[in-house]
């Protein structure tokens, strides 16, 4: 008598093998997903730790410039004497070292300009409606950015 396969017992082993088949799939997906996460995780620490050397550099590099105006200033304040002469050179300086990071003043002729200006006051004058006749505070951009808006008085126009 031979005896036939029992059915039931075939497909519970089918089922058993697909099911192994679909759980080894899974724990390697889990893998490679815990993995990223690592290496995404250790990305984002490397970047800001980046970040924070390159901020660091660029702090330092700005204070050394600005130290030998220190040293000017104190010099000119040793010498009460020449102390105008002192104060424009330590200006010229500091003006040029601001300069060389990017720093420039806004133009303030002609037009009120309500992206680089800040209008303060509106008063009588021959100018034209809308120019500015008075800087009250000057203006500076670093680089493409307003750092700080100049501070205007504008022309309301003539009196009569």
């Amino acid at each position: 008598m031979t005896e036939e396969p029992n059915l039931e017992s075939v497909e519970e082993t089918e089922e058993v093998d697909e099911l192994a088949a679909v759980t080894k799939e899974r724990d390697e997906y889990l893998d490679t997903l815990q993995r990223l996460k690592a290496e995404f995780d250790n990305y984002r620490k490397r970047v800001a730790r980046d970040q924070q050397e390159l901020a660091a550099r660029a702090h330092e590099r700005l204070v050394k410039e600005l130290v030998p105006i220190l040293d000017d200033l104190e010099r000119a304040l040793a010498h009460e004497g020449d102390l105008d002469e002192g104060i424009r050179l330590i200006h010229r300086q500091f003006s040029d070292a601001l300069a060389k990071e990017g720093l420039s003043e806004i133009a303030t002729e002609g037009k009120f300009d309500p992206h680089t200006q800040e209008a303060l006051l509106s008063q009588p004058s021959d100018a034209e409606e809308g120019d500015v006749i008075q800087v009250l505070q000057k203006g500076y951009r670093l680089g493409d950015r307003v750092l700080r808006p100049a501070r205007v008085v504008i022309s309301a126009g003539s009196n009569g």
